[in-house]
């Protein structure tokens, strides 16, 4: 056992060499058991235990990916369960010699997953002497497969061995080896295996290889066995005749008969002529996809003297076991006598006319019994039944030979068994896809006997076939001496399950909803549809949505679902459109500044679009072009579109600058005389009025409502002068001049006196001037104004009082 001050040396001569490693390989104290775990993904968990060689440490404790397990001292031993459910779990185990240095041990953890195997044959090309076929075997959901091989097999012998040099790649995957051979006629049947194994080297576990296997043979055209394709027979009249065509070929030839013309409807290499008489030509025709060949046969039939018997009836058909009679009778008079010759039911030596072959249970599948007559003459003739036994199948069913679920766009087989069934050469086996054929097969085999066969249908799956159901139907054709129904026997439904991608169906490409219906995605029209059921998600604007919360005017736009299953994804894509009734979010009062241009003060709201319909007085107007002073008023404004009507009620007031009623002018009164001097705006909002003058002791002003006054007593030559009234709002501002002159006594004003007044009357004019261009950058120009406040501040002007000061108004 090693100690820590050793340790602690071979420490710090690998941290001299490299910071990372604080503890050299062959000299880690801990031991791991196992020392590695290879399982199946999501199988059981696994606990790990980890020893330390070391009697004295700071504590041991593991790291399972980022998380790390409690620190527990004072033991040379701990253990901790692994969870199987993370592909890229790492697990290490840690042992802390101080509270600076520690020492680790990694833990290698495999989690694999068995795959599946499908194997399919694609036929590629044929020639005379062999067939070229691209088998492809693929390995489905395997991991990890780096670890996979894949063995090919061609009967029992391995022919090839393929792997994957993928050493990432930890989760599962899909993965398809390919493999083309060529197959000689003189092969005939060929069997090839795929095999699938994970294999993690030696020492270690080797799994059960999964496999797949399917049979291929050459193909090829019909051919004859015999040289001559015509072919001469002879017969007596009368007799039962049986002509043979033998043909090979593959895949399996289907025989067609045509006898002088006439299609026989004998899918088999023989065809049976019951009693022939006159000669006939008869042609068989034996076809496969790659061509066909005929062979001719002559049947020439030579007479001979008639036997004086006849057998009623001379052709029947019986069910198995059920009873049969037959009359055999002759019309000739000098007749020893006659009787039937049979294993059972035979009737011995009995007189003439009639003689009868009774059995009340026939359980022979060839019986051949025989009428005999013997003339006095003594020659003796002998006439013989066909009688056809049949038995319909003990049973009839479809299986799916083990492969279970289909995967759209492959091939599978499905197999319908016919048990116990006699004559098979009668038997003609159909296949139901839903209520439709799909195919229909004969059998050749000339067994009378109950047998037990089988037909194949290879179906290319289709979605549409999940939940179809595929039924074959057996059924023994015995016309036209047998029962007027064919006796038959349908297997029990099989229905397919089919594994396809995905998809939305029945979705439009837009929508037109309203508001107040509390319209959701989920009352879409939209199916999903895919086997496995796919998950659907909806998305707006690249998030994921409550398909079941109702839209509202801020929601239309363009909706995209994506539905998901284990075999793919796709998305669809929905344009919804929510309309609402109008409404208003307008104040009650607007200010409108006179002359304004028309524009929007109170839009509606809604979709489509509503129409808006002013309404003064009781009556529909057109809103002007220009807002004039006698517009002011109480107005309704009406919007509607096709899902509702709104109202809304406002005031407006029409805002504008003041106006004098009078203009500028020139007053002369006489020295001595009083004067007024009065001054009044007509405006929106009332004006603010200011007289500009020079003042003097007789003169005084007086306000009286919206109009104020200058009144002079006894005027004098001082009193001269230019009277400037200022009339002011927040809209504009407007000035009068009023020149007063006095005459009389003293109607000569001193120079000095003009000098001064005109001095002073430039000044006041440039701050006015001024004035006004300040006042106009600040004040701006607005359409209309909200009213917020009942009364607007005075804004502050000059003018000049007697005494010379300035004053504010």
């Amino acid at each position: 056992m090693l100690s820590v001050r050793m340790l602690s040396f071979f420490i710090l001569i690998f941290s001299l060499c490299d910071a990372d490693s604080i503890c050299p390989p062959e000299h880690n104290p801990l031991t791991l058991s196992p020392r590695q775990i290879i399982a199946e993904y999501e199988g059981n968990p696994v606990t790990v235990n980890c020893t330390t060689a070391l009697a004295e440490h700071k504590g041991l404790y593991f790291t399972v990916g980022n998380e790390t397990s409690r620190i527990i001292e004072e033991q040379m031993s701990i253990s901790q369960s692994v969870s199987l459910s993370d592909w890229n779990v790492t697990i290490k185990c840690k042992v802390k010699l101080n509270e600076s240095h520690e020492c680790s041990k990694d833990l290698q953890v495999i989690t694999f997953k068995n795959p599946e195997v499908f194997h399919s044959v694609q036929l590629v090309n044929v020639t005379r002497k062999e067939t070229q076929y691209r088998l492809q075997c693929d390995i489905i959901n395997v991991a990890p497969v780096q670890y996979v091989t894949v063995s090919w097999y061609k009967n029992s012998e391995k022919i090839q061995t393929e792997s994957f040099n993928d050493t990432t790649t930890k989760t599962p995957v899909n993965k398809s080896s390919i493999l083309r051979v060529n197959i000689s006629r003189e092969e005939n049947v060929v069997e090839f295996r795929c095999e699938a194994q994970l294999d993690f080297g030696p020492h270690r576990p080797k799994l059960p290889a999964i496999s797949q296997t399917h049979r291929v043979s050459a193909h090829y055209a019909p051919e004859l066995k015999t040289q001559n394709s015509t072919d001469d027979t002879y017969a007596l009249e009368g007799t039962d005749i049986i002509m043979s065509c033998e043909a090979v070929g593959n895949p399996l030839l289907v025989y067609n008969w045509i006898c002088d013309g006439k299609n026989m409807l004998e899918n088999t290499t023989s065809l049976s002529l019951p009693r022939v008489h006159g000669n006939k030509t008869c042609a068989c025709t034996a076809t496969n996809y790659l061509g066909n060949i005929t062979k001719t046969i002559h049947l020439h039939v030579e007479p001979r003297a008639g036997c004086p018997l006849t057998l009623t009836p001379s052709e029947t058909v019986v069910k198995f076991g059920d009873p049969v009679s037959i009359n055999c009778s002759t019309s000739v008079r000098y007749v020893q006598g006659m009787g039937w010759e049979a294993p059972f039911g035979g009737t011995g030596f009995e007189r003439a006319p009639v003689v009868t072959w009774r059995v009340e249970k026939l359980e022979e599948w060839t019986p051949s019994p025989f009428c005999y007559v013997t003339l006095v003459n003594g020659s003796q003739c002998t006439v013989s039944p066909v009688i056809t036994v049949y038995k319909t199948p003990d049973s009839v069913s479809v299986s799916d030979m083990g492969h279970g679920s289909m995967v759209e766009g492959r091939e599978y087989d499905l197999k319908c068994d016919v048990i116990n069934v006699a004559p098979v050469q009668n038997l003609t086996v159909t296949w139901y896809r839903g209520n439709e054929t799909v195919l229909t097969q004969m059998f050749n085999d000339s067994t009378m006997t109950p047998v037990n066969v089988s037909s194949t249908l290879r179906i290319s799956t289709l979605r549409d076939y999940n939940g179809l159901t595929f039924r074959c139907e057996a059924e023994l054709h015995l016309r036209p001496k047998g029962p007027k129904f064919p006796p038959n026997v349908t297997s029990p439904p099989y229905t397919a399950v089919v594994l396809y991608k995905p998809f939305m169906e029945s979705c439009p490409d837009h929508v037109t909803v309203v508001e107040n219906a509390a319209f959701s995605i989920d009352m879409l029209s939209c199916q999903p549809d895919g086997n496995p059921f796919p998950t659907v998600q909806w998305f707006y604007e690249g998030k994921i949505l409550n398909s079941s919360k109702p839209l509202t005017r801020t929601d239309s736009g363009k909706y995209t679902a994506i539905v998901q299953n284990s075999h793919g994804r796709s998305n669809t894509s929905v344009h919804i459109t929510v309309e609402y009734s109008p409404s208003f979010t307008c104040k009650e009062h607007y200010e409108i500044t006179v002359n304004d241009k028309h524009q929007s003060i109170c839009e509606p709201v809604g979709l489509p679009t509503p129409t808006l319909t002013w309404f003064k007085d009781g009556k529909q107007m057109v809103s002007p072009q220009l807002w004039k002073k006698n517009d002011s008023g109480k107005y309704l404004l009406n919007a509607h579109n096709t899902h509702g009507t709104a109202e809304h009620t406002l005031y407006l007031e029409i805002l504008y600058a003041p106006e004098f009623k009078e203009g500028n002018e020139s007053k002369e009164v006489l020295q001595g005389e009083n004067v007024t001097l009065s001054c009044s705006a007509d405006s929106n909002p009332p004006s603010n009025i200011t007289w500009i003058y020079t003042a003097a002791v007789n003169s005084n002003m007086t306000t009286e409502g919206r109009q104020k006054t200058v009144t002079i007593t006894r005027a004098t030559s001082t009193n001269a002068g230019y009277y400037i009234c200022v009339a002011e709002n927040k809209v504009g501002r407007n000035t009068r001049f009023i020149t007063l002159m006095i005459t009389g006594k003293s109607s000569q004003i001193p120079f000095p006196i003009i000098w001064v007044s005109l001095t002073l009357l430039i000044i006041i004019l440039i701050l006015l001037v001024v004035c006004c261009r300040i006042c106009q950058k600040k004040r701006g120009h607005y359409s209309f104004f909200p009213v917020k406040v009942s009364n607007v501040s005075n804004i502050p002007l000059t003018s000049v009082q007697a005494n010379g000061k300035a004053k504010d108004f």
